[in-house]
């Protein structure tokens, strides 16, 4: 299956070293990658349907540090749609005059939910349809943009009905909070002081971050795996919808 990255932090960071050892394990999962950033309330999209491994695109984003609150990543191993532009990972829609970022990881069997005007798929994906249909139950059951605690609990009427369907790993962000939820597999840490020392599992470099950090950053990220040894990642229970706001998991 795919691969899940994301970041939540409460000042804009870079996220040149997590992708950096993200990237890597993109020679088990080779069809393909994105990531995306926000700015504000802008967002750059980066995808590519060649591996990260070996797209110049994921070199660029390893060398570019971007800095932003929320980012989202996903390396495709595919199980729906074929190795395409349109099937990479994140998809971005409009809503309430913001935009939504979405990635996922797994596999959904017989979901074919009926879609209106406003959100329809590109690719061929599962992982796309079920944005589209989030995104139209969202837009259904509220008027305006509501507020990160509204949409924690219209999520967790939403999501088990995507998730009966099969494995339904994701992350998704309106750009101030971000959302990850496990059906299978899925770990979280949080960086804040005392900052330490941080080695990569799956490349050969180590970072200081009490040397680059204040003491009042907080950064969330969230990975389908570890990224790094010896650092503090907590897994996620089957079924749980967690929502990341500043760096900090809501109880």
């Amino acid at each position: 299956m795919c691969q899940l990255l994301g970041m939540n932090c409460n000042t804009p960071t870079d996220i040149v070293f997590s992708f950096t050892g993200f990237a890597t394990r993109s020679r088990e999962h080779a069809d393909g990658f994105g990531i995306a950033f926000f700015e504000d309330r802008g967002v750059r999209l980066f995808v590519d349907h060649q591996a990260a491994s070996q797209s110049p695109v994921a070199e660029l984003i390893k060398r570019y540090p971007i800095q932003s609150r929320n980012v989202i990543a996903h390396i495709r191993k595919a199980t729906q749609g074929r190795v395409a532009l349109e099937n990479c990972h994140p998809f971005v829609r409009e809503l309430w005059g913001r935009y939504w970022v979405f990635a996922h990881n797994g596999n959904l069997k017989d979901f074919a939910p009926k879609l209106h005007a406003s959100f329809k798929p590109v690719g061929d994906t599962d992982s796309e349809l079920a944005f589209c249909w989030l995104m139209q139950e969202l837009a259904k059951s509220h008027a305006n943009l509501p507020s990160v605690s509204e949409l924690n609990v219209t999520l967790r009427e939403l999501v088990p009905q995507i998730a009966r369907h099969g494995t339904f790993n994701f992350v998704l962000s309106q750009g101030d909070a971000l959302w990850a939820h496990c059906s299978t597999k899925l770990h979280y840490l949080v960086r804040q002081h005392p900052f330490g020392l941080a080695r990569l599992q799956d490349e050969d470099m180590a970072l200081n971050f009490a040397e680059l950090a204040k003491p009042d950053d907080r950064v969330a990220v969230i990975a389908t795996e570890p990224l790094t040894v010896d650092e503090p990642w907590v897994a996620f229970q089957p079924g749980q919808l967690i929502s990341f706001v500043g760096g900090t998991p809501a109880p």
